[in-house]
């Protein structure tokens, strides 16, 4: 079958577009000879320097003296440079025109309106910043939730068990969704990644919003009065959705890819620009903050590879103003339990929670993990042994994978140089590494010093790109830090060789270490060449097995007393 498209007319060119450009080609070919027909889609050409009143600057010249615009363009902007206000002969007609306005009448002597026109606009609840539903916390209620210590994952001993971080939060952001279904104020933005990113438990009490048809045994979880917001697979919209939710006096979280949270970086840049201008308006009312889980990060992604992997959404985070941004790297499942419950009850902020998804090794009892959320930085006693003496070196990590390769690092350590004094510092509120001048969570100096010191090395294993660290920490009075980190290294292979790459797993550490440590002399070439040796080991044994070694897969904290 054939369909016949009727032709209306014919042309030489067809210019689709009546902007300034389209305009400018249109009439250049006209003056050419040619027939035209010129397409546009709005109701008025000139695109938007018309409907949009966009001034647009076309400048003639590339900045280096040659010209690049000739023709019609060339022409309106020196007829537009010809027209200037220093024109005698322009200026009468420019105020010719602004006098037919009447200003006299509007305005008194010393420029303010008169009481007509000040009477005009609305007062009390009907001005548009003080309408509840522009100022959406005159709207604002708490939400109702459970005590997230009753969601506690059992910690016999540190790195004893084994859990999903995300999976055990997800049973806890069930029940908040739960206690809050009547109230219809709390809502998850994700682009089709909820259970992706383990939070499948909500789908216990809740579907995702779709209107469209269902179909039977395919769709799944699918509710027209679901509240996840996840069929679409769109991080603008979700962005969108959530900012929107928030300002009008509700809540709600975005979880997300960590790679392609960066899909949105200039939303959330003009969500934590406003926030900032409104701290300073006192007639605004604080908002629910704005909420992201960063769950599948950039050491979980050997199925999907390279592409998947970007921590840099930290990065353009810690550029925005310190009394707005706050970012938590929680290196298990209860510290994820206090992270998130502290920020989902927070108001007019950017909180950032980067978590891990997969099984990990669990570490703080909730109390623990309580006290150091709370204090967002500090010594782990049960894996330094440096009590009561100087530290040869501060083992530090950020993150949960950078923490387990730490504690790898320090177990291997520990046992082949027994004499070695280590301090193990974790990070979790990753701006308390700014002095405290720069950031409302920083650390003074002092407080730094105390735990960092002022000058043994510092061996730091980081979640994201090491030269955020250095960034935070320059004005620090100990400059013997060494970080790792993401460094842009990254394709399918096995979880542990992803660390390898980058160097931030346990032999790199080791060896990192003991180079800065020169008073170790022959006994740390040794264990060196030993850390070589293994990464040799490494390389062979995926390419032949195509999984990590037993000793990575099977590893446990599990120091002896005589180590200890």
């Amino acid at each position: 079958m054939t369909r016949e498209i009727p032709i209306l007319d014919s042309c030489d060119v067809l210019v689709c577009g009546g902007g300034f450009g389209g305009i400018s080609a249109a009439l250049a070919a006209v003056r050419l000879g040619k027939r035209v027909i010129l397409l546009e889609k709005q109701y008025v050409l000139g695109g938007l320097g018309t409907a949009g009143l966009v001034t647009i600057y076309l400048p003639l010249c590339d900045g280096v003296g040659h010209q690049v615009s000739f023709g019609l363009a060339e022409e309106l902007l020196r007829l537009s440079i010809s027209m200037g206000a220093e024109e005698k002969a322009h200026l009468p007609l420019l105020e010719s025109w602004l006098r037919s306005y009447k200003p006299e009448e509007l305005f008194h002597q010393d420029g303010t309106p008169v009481e007509l026109v000040a009477s005009f606009p609305p007062t009390g609840a009907r001005r548009m910043g003080a309408n509840p539903h522009a100022n959406g916390g005159l709207l604002l209620r708490d939400l109702r939730t459970p005590d997230f210590r009753d969601y506690a994952v059992d910690i016999p001993s540190p790195g004893a068990v084994e859990a999903q971080d995300m999976y055990v939060l997800g049973t806890y952001v069930r029940d908040v969704m739960k206690l809050n279904m009547d109230a219809r104020n709390f809502r998850i933005f994700a682009p089709d990644e909820t259970a992706s990113n383990r939070l499948q438990a909500v789908f216990e009490v809740t579907g995702r919003r779709f209107l469209d048809e269902q179909l039977p045994g395919i769709d799944d979880h699918l509710d027209p009065d679901g509240r996840v917001m996840d069929s679409m697979l769109s991080e603008h919209f979700c962005e969108g959705f959530l900012e929107g939710y928030l300002l009008t006096g509700r809540h709600g979280f975005f979880d997300s890819y960590e790679a392609f949270i960066r899909i949105v970086d200039s939303m959330f840049s003009q969500h934590a620009k406003w926030l900032k201008m409104c701290n300073e308006l006192p007639w605004r009312q604080d908002i629910a903050s704005l909420n992201y889980i960063l769950a599948s990060n950039v050491w979980q992604q050997d199925h999907n590879g390279f592409t998947h992997q970007d921590p840099g959404f930290l990065d353009h985070v810690a550029n925005k103003k310190a009394d707005v941004v706050r970012m938590y790297l929680p290196p298990d499942a209860n510290c994820l339990l206090s992270c998130f419950d502290h920020c989902i009850k927070s108001r007019n902020y950017v909180n950032v929670i980067v978590a891990s998804k997969h099984p990990r090794p669990q570490w703080l009892t909730m109390e623990q993990a309580v006290k150091h959320c709370t204090q967002g930085i500090g010594i782990w006693d049960w894996a330094s042994n440096d009590a009561g003496c100087e530290p040869d070196v501060v083992m530090a990590c950020c993150g949960d994978t950078p923490t387990l390769e730490t504690l790898a690092a320090v177990s291997i350590l520990r046992r082949e140089l027994p004499e070695l004094k280590i301090r193990v510092v974790n990070v979790v509120d990753l701006m308390k590494l700014q002095p405290h001048t720069e950031h409302p969570h920083g650390l003074t100096d002092e407080e730094y010093d105390g735990l960092f010191t002022k000058d043994k090395p510092i061996i730091f294993a980081y979640h994201g790109y090491p030269t955020l660290v250095h960034e935070l920490t320059y004005r620090r009075h100990n400059k013997n830090l060494h970080v790792r980190g993401y460094k842009e290294e990254g394709t399918i292979t096995t979880p542990f060789d992803m660390r390898v790459l980058n160097d931030i797993d346990r032999f790199d550490l080791v060896i990192d270490t003991v180079r800065r440590l020169p008073q170790l002399g022959n006994r740390g070439a040794y264990l060196v060449q030993k850390m070589q040796d293994k990464l040799v080991e490494h390389r062979q044994y995926i390419r032949d097995n195509g999984v990590d070694l037993p000793e990575v897969r099977e590893w446990k904290w599990d120091l002896t007393p005589e180590t200890k």
